[in-house]
């Protein structure tokens, strides 16, 4: 184990000084580790964060603390060492002490590791100040700065290999080293590192073009020669289990990844085009649909109606939204909330996107007829006392989930529709009596995501009359909104990688079902009624709720209008 400081301490006694661990919780940690380093094991078992060790070591051993994401690296401090070294070393140079440049600053992961110190001052001829930073954040920053020179590296040893090994490359997991085995492997590492949502490889006429989806919005991350294609897309259908000759039909697979201690679940979809084979990759991280209640950003209000509607014994409770919205999310977290020792729960998926402790979850698979209704009714006699339909596709399934909830359960779901009121209208649609949905249904939540503006690089404004208007705010009055500055050339923001937005945040429209709305429910009535008597009795609207964000400078008008534009 390495040695901290002159003092020769450890790292577990550092963070047993801060405060941050027990003497038992370090004894205990030691033993458990096995061969992982302690501030691993200590990471990846939530005992500490990757920033409470940075912050010890920096208190500690008296070096400084440096945010990578809002530092600025010159060029010419870039180009002082090779990325692979660096990426060995997990260490990043980031620029001379002030008034001497033979002592070069550089991040790192580990401050006292002496060989990546040695390392550095050798391929440099500078002496090494450390500077101390995450792991997380010093990958990200060489992402950043070094990831279009990293992936061309790649495609240029791809294409000097190709006629020797190309076949071995893609079939074999154990050729680490292999070129297209490590461009796919670093794509998705580094969509994970970036936050994104999903990747798309798209074959164009003559490149191939990787754009991530982040924060909602897709942004190119490289360009590549076509002929790279064919290798590309071999190896994601190997390692996604799919058919690698069949090449004129669409295929779907499935990749299970750990990154940074996180395990994501990856959905592929691979799609034939024109010129070749579209892929398409979700990623979702399975602990990020398991969150608390109080980080779906409901606002007080909104979180005392999402408490009322869950708590009750029976009925339907239904979220509603396009896709990417975070319906899933909003379920999991309502199942986790009502998950106790005493209650039985059961749920029904296509596919399981998280494992939740304590709940009985089942995967649909129609080539062995379990359809979500066939499941359902297997499930009433698992005596369940809630049941959750990852989704309400037709009248069968509408039909099961009503009589279930009739029979004393209480039922979760989610459907594809644009409002709260709307989702009334599209039960009776699929065939469902009014009177049923009136009796049935106890809340309605419909939710979008918008995109938080960069508190660091946001640009203040007057609104518009017109805007003003639209945002059910008084027009004679001033009111300061925000926009998105977007910058792509030098001095573009570092917080948000001048991409004007970083993170995002639910809006919800809740209606809960009141005894007037029954009425009008069960009589008929159309989604502008059900509407109507829903705002009268304190219902707020997509719009509503997205206004609020917009004058608090927390989302852009532009946003506000994407999520709500047909209010």
């Amino acid at each position: 184990m390495a040695f901290y400081g002159q003092n020769k301490l450890r790292l577990g006694e550092i963070l047993v000084q801060a405060g941050l661990l027990t003497e038992a919780t370090l004894e205990r940690a030691l033993k458990d580790k096995g061969s992982m380093k302690i501030g691993e094991y200590l990471v990846e078992n939530n005992i500490v964060t990757e920033d409470d060790i940075a912050k010890a070591l920096s208190e500690k051993l008296d070096y400084k603390l440096i945010d990578l994401q809002s530092t600025t690296i010159p060029e010419d401090i870039l180009s002082l060492a090779e990325l692979k070294v660096l990426k060995k070393n997990r260490v990043i140079p980031v620029g001379y002490a002030e008034g001497n440049m033979n002592i070069l600053q550089i991040a790192m992961a580990d401050p006292t590791d002496i060989n990546a110190v040695d390392d550095i001052s050798i391929i440099t001829g500078c002496q090494i100040e450390p500077l101390v930073s995450t792991p997380r954040a010093v990958m990200l920053a060489l992402d950043r700065y070094y990831g279009s020179e990293d992936m061309k590296s790649r495609i240029d040893e791809y294409a000097k290999e190709r006629l020797i090994r190309e076949e071995e490359d893609i079939f074999d997991e154990n050729i680490n080293s292999s070129p297209i085995v490590v461009l796919v492997k670093e794509m998705i590492d580094k969509a994970a590192r970036q936050r994104a949502s999903d990747i798309h490889i798209e074959a164009l006429e003559k490149e191939v073009r990787v754009r991530y989806r982040i924060d909602g919005a897709l942004y190119e991350r490289a360009r590549y020669n076509i002929n790279v294609l064919p290798a590309i897309v071999a190896r994601v259908k190997i390692i996604g289990g799919m058919d690698i000759s069949e090449k004129r039909k669409p295929q779907v697979g499935r990749i299970t990844q750990i990154f940074d201690r996180v395990e994501y679940d990856i959905r592929v979809s691979v799609l034939p085009s024109v010129y070749g084979e579209k892929i398409v990759m979700r990623l979702a991280a399975k602990k990020a649909l398991n969150r608390e209640k109080s980080q779906l950003g409901l606002k007080p209000n909104e979180m005392k109606q999402f408490d009322h509607i869950i708590s009750n014994p029976n009925g339907i409770l239904l979220v509603t939204g396009p896709t990417g919205s975070g319906k899933s999310t909003t379920l999991y977290t309502a199942l986790s909330e009502l998950n106790k020792e005493d209650v039985n729960i059961i749920t029904v998926e296509d596919p399981v996107e998280a494992n939740i402790d304590g709940i009985n979850q089942v995967q649909v698979n129609p080539k062995a007829d379990l359809t979500f209704a066939t499941a359902l009714r297997s499930i009433l006699r698992q005596d369940p006392d809630i049941i959750m339909i990852g989704e309400i596709r037709d009248q069968e399934t509408a039909g099961i989930a009503v009589q279930a909830s009739i029979t004393g359960h209480l039922v979760v779901s989610t459907l594809h529709t644009n409002s709260s009121a709307s989702t009334i209208t599209r039960l009776e649609d699929m065939g469902v009596e009014p009177y049923l949905i009136a009796d049935t249904v106890v809340g309605v939540i419909a939710q979008r995501l918008v995109r938080r503006l960069c508190p660091e690089c946001r640009k203040a404004r007057e609104a518009t009359e017109e805007e003003c208007k639209l945002m059910g705010a008084d027009p004679k009055k001033k009111h300061i909104i925000y926009d998105p500055f977007i910058n792509h050339r030098d001095g573009r923001c570092t917080n948000c990688d001048g991409m004007g937005y970083k993170g995002r945040i639910g809006v919800y429209e809740i209606m809960e079902i009141s005894h007037e709305l029954k009425k009008i429910i069960s009589r008929g009535g159309n989604a502008d009624e059900i509407k109507e008597a829903a705002l009268k009795e304190g219902m707020h609207t997509l719009r509503m709720s997205a206004a609020e964000y917009v004058l608090d400078g927390t989302t852009s008008f532009s946003e506000m209008m994407k999520v709500s534009f047909d209010s």
